[in-house]
């Protein structure tokens, strides 16, 4: 069961991805709530991938981006304007849009755990 490490800062969203992803047949580590928690999970848990909410309470999750990538895991983030800023130094990530439905979902999770391969 592939383990995917959730970072989002709002309840609701988070309820509604964990839902889908165990639907989906994944294991959710987190919901991580704050950039604090999604770094500690990104430098220490087994994960298979992550979905990272881009803006947590005023911070950006580049850095918990930045952990994950270190340890090889892949991650997508998740953002309401469709694009990441440029200054980021993530070139091309994988984005989940939001409002999020089911099949993007779906979609962004075979994409990571395809990395994950």
């Amino acid at each position: 069961m592939p383990r995917i490490l959730l970072v989002d800062d709002e309840p609701l969203i988070s309820m509604l991805l964990e839902g889908w992803l165990n639907e989906l047949g994944c294991e959710v580590v987190g919901p991580a709530g704050s950039l604090e928690k999604g770094l500690a999970l990104a430098g220490s848990a087994e994960i298979d991938g992550a979905i990272l909410d881009i803006h947590l309470k005023g911070q950006e999750s580049y850095s918990v981006a930045n952990a994950l990538k270190s340890r090889g895991i892949p991650f997508a983030f998740s953002t309401g304007t469709g694009s990441i800023d440029p200054a980021s130094g993530f070139a091309n990530p994988i984005l989940l849009n939001k409002p999020f439905d089911f099949d993007g979902v779906k979609a962004v999770l075979g994409k990571l755990l395809k990395q994950a391969a």
